[in-house]
């Protein structure tokens, strides 16, 4: 299959991903809205964020500056930039969110395996994008610390974004969990078959960008 087709398969899973996203959270859940004095519709914004803003974005950056953008290098690396910043905005969102959910519901912050992983790979990606930002974007360093540091650069984006994903993984099931969802519900299977989505998203991402 050519890199084309992979990217292809990347944006359908995602795509696939925020409208069973959206059906969950909008006709199980009962609906988004941060302002809401109703905890869970102010919880539903974290996972809508955290995919759709921050995970979705952050691979739609990686494959629009490696070959999605038939354009200059320095144009794909404004838009590569541009899309993470509006991805970790998303995220800040996202994460105040849950802590303004917390705080309604008198929970403990930051206690699960789901929320270690997410509050690290989120810290992570802001040091990466502000790294990424005075290295190529203002060209700190020599060429040569250029050249090695875009190595290391593209590696961690790749981790970063399987991190997302693990942490977006293991959200899903604490939510499911949390919420006492049976086996053979259909919310259940919507749950389950967008997180199948999310990961194929990061699969094909990995892909398009590796090729």
């Amino acid at each position: 299959m050519s890199a084309l087709g992979i990217s292809a398969l990347a944006h359908l899973f995602g795509i696939l991903a925020i409208i069973l996203l959206l059906v969950w959270l909008l006709h199980y859940r009962e609906g988004i809205d941060f302002d809401s004095h109703y905890g869970p519709r102010v919880f539903n914004v974290h996972p809508l964020m955290m995919f759709m803003g921050f995970i979705f974005l952050a691979g739609e950056a990686m494959m629009a500056f490696r070959m999605g953008i038939p354009t200059e290098r320095n144009t794909r690396k404004i838009v590569h930039m541009t899309l993470h910043l509006i991805a970790l905005i998303f995220g800040i969102v996202g994460l105040s969110a849950v802590f303004k959910f917390h705080d309604m519901a008198n929970i403990v912050d930051v206690y699960s395996l789901h929320s270690w992983i997410g509050i690290g790979t989120f810290c992570l990606f802001g040091l990466q994008w502000i790294f990424g930002f005075f290295m190529f974007m203002l060209r700190g360093g020599s060429d040569g610390t250029r050249a090695r540091a875009l190595e290391w650069h593209k590696v961690g984006g790749r981790a970063l974004l399987f991190m997302a994903v693990c942490a977006a993984e293991t959200g899903l099931m604490e939510k499911s969990s949390f919420i006492g969802l049976k086996p053979h519900q259909k919310e259940s299977h919507v749950i389950n078959f967008t997180g199948l989505a999310i990961l194929l998203f990061g699969v094909f991402v990995n892909m398009s960008v590796g090729f």
